[in-house]
């Protein structure tokens, strides 16, 4: 079973924001994801040189941009 729900952790223990159907004594798998937005302490120039520095393609892309028409308008049967 997966349950995704949100919890606040306070004073070292996650505090759930709502009960949850579990048995007591019932062993769980934590995965903790932050809800807070991290702070990007990036300037605007050094945002546009990182989206400039990124590959157009990677070799091992399933497509490329060659591919763009072809998929978007597959060519059309002559039999109609």
């Amino acid at each position: 079973m997966t349950i995704t729900i949100e919890a606040v952790y306070e004073q070292g223990v996650l505090r759930l924001s709502q009960p949850i159907p579990l048995a007591e004594g019932t062993r769980v798998e934590v995965t903790v994801i932050s809800t807070e937005a991290k702070p990007q302490n990036k300037t605007p120039r050094e945002i546009l040189a990182q989206i400039a520095a990124m590959p157009l393609e990677v070799s091992n892309d399933k497509f490329s941009g060659r591919d763009h028409d072809t998929i978007l308008y597959p060519p059309h049967s002559a039999a109609v």
